[in-house]
């Protein structure tokens, strides 16, 4: 059975295994998590930590707010629209 591991928990134990205090068996049996896989997250980590400063990180936050704000713009033209035909054709909501 596949278990559903969240980003954060990941991230928890690929640090843990960074600090290098505890081997990556110890890591994995403490928290029932095969040992290959916690050098997995904690390789992912150190070649990915660069993004997290990086301004291309921020312009993806940026699209994104921006896209959000279009789509409420859309939701409410088209909720507007929806009101202006019920009342043109006589709906009761």
């Amino acid at each position: 059975m596949k278990k559903n591991i969240s980003p954060k928990f990941k991230a928890s134990i690929a640090i843990e295994a960074l600090k290098d205090i505890k081997t990556p068996n110890q890591i994995g049996s403490e928290h029932e998590i095969h040992p290959v896989q916690v050098g997995m997250w904690k390789k992912r980590l150190t070649e990915n930590a660069h993004l997290l400063f990086s301004d291309k990180h921020k312009e993806k936050e940026r699209d994104d707010s921006q896209l959000i704000d279009r789509l409420y713009r859309i939701i409410g033209q088209r909720e507007t629209e929806l009101e202006w035909l019920k009342k043109k054709l006589h709906i009761e909501p």
